[in-house]
């Protein structure tokens, strides 16, 4: 008697919510951030629309720094790009553990100086980082809002209410940088001494063994779920401007991931010192013109030279 009285007295609340739980139920079926171009799309997204949505294959993983430097449509080995703004090991801990992504016959993960610090700032749009018990309309609800701005602005100038399709390329680099506006007397060495100010600013002072401290143990998961399903591993180290020195935590952290692999068999390719200032955009991309079709060939070579 009770409930039934309860559910009399608030049916109207109960009928708002049984009808935003529908309503959100169907949203995420749909799945609008992934589906509609009318909404940003995160590198993840990007990587399965370039390939045909296909969620399986093998796979180069990584960050910026990957999409920046493997040309896989210049590769003999045919990898699938997945290089993840903001990419760390922890990302595709959950990509493999969410079965986000089931990746077949090979994974080859490329590590540069950023791609193993816990608190490196990330895309939250990433599907891994939703908790089961979050709206779909609430977790993207910028994404929402940025959509019903643009229609009500065309609505209100009496434009068609088409809307602008999200960009869906990935961010890639040509040329040196910075452009003579970002540097006032065009001196590339100046900016990008700079930039290097600000990464040590930001992660100089960070111990491996404290601050990586998810990502090592992401990395550990990652090799122990590539021995159980006998999927071969092997990683690359990303390359670095050689103008440059290395931030200072980079020979520890090499250490210590190498310590790990080496004890597991892990096949490793370092290129971090490999290639010429002017093969960069700046400090941790590859241009397109000479960085990334050189980088693409070393790694073809020596992936097609493993057994």
């Amino acid at each position: 008697m009770r409930l039934l009285t309860f559910l009399k007295r608030n049916r109207f609340v109960l009928s708002l919510l049984a009808l935003f739980l529908v309503t959100d139920a169907l949203l995420a079926w749909w799945n609008p951030m992934e589906r509609s171009r009318r909404f940003y799309k995160n590198d993840f997204v990007k990587t399965l629309y370039h390939h045909g949505w296909t969620r399986s294959g093998p796979v180069f993983y990584g960050n910026s720094s990957v999409t920046a430097a493997y040309m896989e449509d210049r590769s003999t080995h045919k990898l699938t790009e997945m290089g993840l703004s903001y990419g760390k090991i922890t990302d595709l801990q959950a990509i493999l553990k969410g079965g986000y992504y089931d990746v077949e016959r090979e994974l080859v993960v490329g590590i540069d100086v950023h791609t193993m610090i816990d608190s490196l700032e990330t895309d939250p749009t990433y599907p891994w980082f939703k908790r089961w018990y979050q709206p779909y309309v609430y977790y993207y609800r910028d994404y929402f809002r940025d959509s019903g701005q643009e229609l009500l602005r065309n609505a209100l100038k009496g434009h068609p209410l088409a809307y602008e399709p999200r960009w869906i390329d990935k961010m890639l680099y040509f040329g040196p940088e910075p452009t003579a506006s970002e540097c006032p007397q065009g001196v590339v060495a100046g900016c990008l001494q700079r930039k290097w100010d600000d990464y040590d600013k930001r992660f100089g002072w960070m111990k491996p063994q404290q601050d990586f401290r998810g990502n090592l143990a992401a990395m550990q998961w990652v090799i122990d779920y590539a021995a159980s399903r006998k999927l071969p591993l092997r990683v690359v180290w990303m390359p670095w401007n050689s103008g440059y020195k290395h931030p200072p935590y980079v020979a520890e952290m090499k250490s210590l991931v190498n310590g790990m692999l080496q004890k597991a068999g892990v096949p490793t390719l370092d290129l971090m010192d490999r290639f010429p200032p002017e093969d960069f955009h700046e400090l941790v991309h590859l241009n397109r013109e000479k960085g990334a079709p050189e980088f693409t060939k070393e790694v073809d070579a020596w992936l097609n030279g493993l057994k």
